[in-house]
């Protein structure tokens, strides 16, 4: 057991967690300039990105790389610093750290070394989207991005399915159209809502159904997105009222081989497996 005091006397430095603005650089608080100014080293996921930040801002405390690709090397570099009484801010490029973006392994390490760690609140593009998004604002469940390969990511969605909260993704303009319509195949056709350019002058909101959405994301889509997905809802179908592809998913996701799945849906909905296998891959039967 570990109880932390974030402001009493330590004779250690402190990590702060730092959001940085998604957009608007308004959106920066007070606190977060402040504490920027006032800590000895900053972990920056891209220093050139946040040194336009800090510029913006007359910041001058001096920064150290910290991204994905160099976190192993770098953590033991910073706790060091950290049981040498330095205080150090971790930011990532745009919002909070950790969500999505680098930083859950360097809190890890100092939680492990008993040394402070300090969360500052501010901009998330997650519940910056869902509070506009016309969905139930809660309960939710933040996703973050899905696994790109089809197998995993299939796996994932029929899990997904069956909450009954929104369900909040993000994902980018390049494989937009065919998320949504892996996520349409799986959940079925629900309600969803498309939020880009959080914040900026662009800023745009599309809400839709899953299919309307996946069409015009096939022409219109650009920018970083945020998907938000109507939960399932309460009293959930029986099974065999669900799209056959998320039954055999639900199956093949608590461990079943595929082949087993398909031929246990299509017993259980009086088909021929060869229409569910086609239902599940996506296949069109050809005579």
């Amino acid at each position: 057991m570990q109880n932390q005091h974030s402001f009493d006397r330590h004779d250690s430095g402190t990590l702060y967690l730092v959001p940085t603005p998604i957009g608007n650089l308004d959106d920066m608080t007070m606190r977060a300039v402040k504490v920027l100014q006032s800590v000895d080293l900053i972990a920056a996921e891209d220093t050139r990105n946040t040194q336009k930040l800090l510029n913006h801002f007359d910041i001058t405390t001096k920064q150290l790389s910290f991204h994905e690709h160099n976190t192993q090397q770098r953590i033991p570099e910073l706790i060091a610093k950290l049981r040498d009484g330095l205080s150090i801010a971790q930011v990532s490029d745009a919002g909070m750290p950790s969500i999505s973006d680098p930083g859950k392994e360097l809190v890890q390490a100092a939680i492990a070394a008993a040394l402070p760690v300090v969360p500052l609140p501010g901009a998330n593009a997650a519940t910056t989207a869902l509070i506009a998004s016309g969905l139930a604002p809660q309960p939710f469940m933040f996703y973050g991005f899905l696994p790109r390969k089809a197998s995993e990511q299939k796996a994932v969605l029929a899990a997904l399915a069956l909450q009954e909260q929104t369900v909040i993704f993000y994902e980018s303009p390049y494989r937009l159209a065919k998320t949504l319509t892996a996520i349409q195949a799986v959940f079925g056709e629900r309600q969803a809502t498309l939020a880009r350019e959080l914040t900026k002058l662009h800023e745009e909101f599309i809400r839709g159904t899953l299919s309307e959405l996946a069409t015009w994301a096939q022409e219109s889509a650009r920018g970083e997105f945020v998907v938000m997905v109507a939960g399932a809802k309460p009293q959930a179908p029986a099974i065999s009222d669900q799209p056959l592809a998320a039954q055999v998913a639900q199956r093949v996701a608590a461990g079943e081989k595929p082949t087993a799945a398909i031929k246990a849906v299509a017993k259980a909905n009086g088909l021929r497996r060869q229409d569910v296998y086609n239902a599940y891959h996506g296949l069109e039967e050809t005579s």
